[in-house]
Parts: C-alpha cells; structure tokens; sequence
C-alpha cells in the first residue's frame, strides 16, 4: 500500500518575505538584478512548459532523450533505493527513472511548490503501488535535512537549473549535496553544455515571443504581489551571450525612462532608458571544468552521458572515496 507524507520546512510567509528582500535588495542594487525563482507563479509555469515545447528550447528535449536511453545504466549505477529530486515540479522527467528501479522503495521530491508536490505523488503512487512519497516542502538552495529512509540514494537535480546558480552559489550548493550524501549514495545532475552562441541565444529569444513574455512575468508577479507598478511594455526582452563567463544572460531593457512605485515597499525605482535589471543567469558547462567543480565540493565524476548531438550531459558523482 503506497503512502504519503508531507515535510513542511517553510512557512506560510516564506515566499512573501523571500520575495520583498530579493525586490528590494535587487532594484536597488547597481546593476539591478532579480532571481529566476520568481518567473514561476502558475502563469511563468505555464510559459516555461510552452518553451519546452518550442523548437528553438533543446534542453528538455535533449535530457529526456538521455533518460529514455539511459535510464537503465542510471539505476544500474546508482543501486538506489531512495530518490530524492531537488527542484521536483510535476516530476515529469523523473517518472522514467523511477520506471527504470524496480527496488525504488521511497521517493523524496523537494519543491518550494505544495500543490506541485501533492499533485505529482499522487499521480506517482497511482502508477507504482508500493512506492512512499516522502515530500518536502523546502528551498533547495537552503541546508536540507532529509528524511530517514532506506541507501542507497540518488540525489536528482535535473533540467539544467544548476547553471542559475552563480560560481559561488554553485560551491555552497554542491557542498551542501555532498554533506547530504552517505557512503554509497551519489547525485546524478543536468547540465547544459557549451555550444555555438547563436543556438544557445535562440534558446533564450525565440521567435514567437514566448521566452520575452516569460522574461517580463517577474514584473506581472511584482506587480501583484508587492503593490508595483511596472507596465511590462515598458521593456524589452534580452537575451546574450557571455563568452567570458560561459553563460546566457537574460535581461529586461527599459525602452525609456520610467519610475516604478513598489507600494508595499515604499520604493521608488527610477530607470533610465537603456537601464537593465539582469533576470537569469544560465550558465553552459564543459565536462571538466565540471569535473573540477564537483571535485571541490568532495564529489568525483564517475559517469557522464550526452544525447545523440552532445548538446547536455547528465552526470552522476559520488562523495569522494565511495566506490561507484
């Protein structure tokens, strides 16, 4: 008999107080900047779902192609028992690794979304009778504790999302994977690769606009949450490429000068025309500068796929010193 649990590690004003200190902190930085995490209320989710599907986005493509194929040597290598999926969302793409492990007795999704994760387990549980869903309601970018449950573990972070994740944000994370490890357990991680930079700013800017209207929801929630006035044809949508850095820039562009009143912070933003507030950060990895960052957190690289074109990689790591 499948059963369900939910871990609550966030309150109830968890978001509304993260989203304040991100608005006030970011748009009155210089430059300005916003975290991605707040594209995401039920209309950037929709968005998001919409580029996945679109033909310029290869990433979800190109992971749920390694899973399919993959999927098999990924259970076969990790001997899991218990998977936890950082980021879970609808656990989309996980369903084909926990069709691939027959021995999987617990599944621990962690999301900072309660009706992703009720949704999802019960879909889940309805496919795998026998399976526990052990849910967390938690911020993966904060220490997790997770729950007591049958090794090995497969620690899933899939979709790429580590490359948000500025370098020294990327550090704290995987030290904070590593320290979530125990002898035998291992994290298998979604990467974007390195490529020509006009697939990789086509990605980011398609053609229909989707990316664009994604990119300016974060001023729609700011509006809504925080009493703002921003008017999203006020700016445009910007996506380039950072050959230094190796990563994808995506940006909001004031078309003009503009003042934006945030009510419930007592702000006031003025923008010049031309000013940016940088939105995401995507970074592109290369298998061994990540070998040297998963090396620095106390993880080694064991395994690594790619699709068929070698545009993303999923790689599995171990904690140093654990036979893989």
């Amino acid at each position: 008999m499948s059963d369900f649990q939910l871990t609550r590690t966030l309150d109830e004003h968890a978001a509304e107080s993260a989203l304040r200190a991100d608005v006030l902190r970011g748009l009155t930085a210089s430059p300005k900047e916003l975290p991605p995490k707040w594209f995401y209320d039920a209309r950037g989710s929709e968005l998001f779902e919409e580029i996945t599907r679109l033909p310029e986005y290869y990433p979800t493509r190109a992971e749920r192609e390694i899973l399919l194929e993959r999927a098999q040597e990924i259970a076969s290598a990790s001997g899991a028992r218990t998977l936890v999926e950082l980021g879970s969302g609808s656990s989309e793409k996980t369903r084909h690794l926990i069709e691939a492990m027959p021995a999987l007795q617990t599944y621990v999704p962690v999301d900072v979304s309660e009706s992703a994760l009720t949704g999802a387990a019960e879909s889940l549980m309805a496919e795998h009778p026998g399976l526990r869903v052990h849910a967390l309601l938690a911020d993966f970018t904060r220490p997790l504790r997770l729950p007591e449950a049958q090794g090995p573990r497969l620690v899933v972070f899939l979709g790429g999302t580590v490359g948000n994740l500025r370098p020294p944000e990327r550090a704290g994370f995987l030290a904070s994977v590593r320290a979530m490890l125990s002898p035998g357990d291992a994290l298998l991680m979604g990467t974007d690769l390195v490529k020509d930079e006009a697939t990789l700013v086509a990605a980011y800017d398609d053609a229909q606009g989707v990316t664009a209207e994604f990119n300016k929801n974060v001023l729609a929630v700011i509006d809504r949450e925080l009493g703002a006035d921003f008017h999203t044809a006020d700016f445009a949508h910007v996506a380039v490429w950072n050959r230094e850095r190796e990563w994808i820039e995506m940006r909001l562009r004031a078309r003009s000068a503009v003042t934006v009143k945030i009510r419930a912070l007592d702000l006031v933003v003025p923008f010049e025309e031309g000013e940016e507030i940088l939105t995401e950060v995507s970074a592109k990895f290369r298998q061994e500068g990540l070998r040297k960052e998963l090396s620095a957190a106390g993880l080694e690289l064991t395994q690594w796929w790619t699709d068929a074109e070698g545009r993303f990689a999923l790689s599995l790591s171990v904690a140093d010193g654990i036979a893989g």
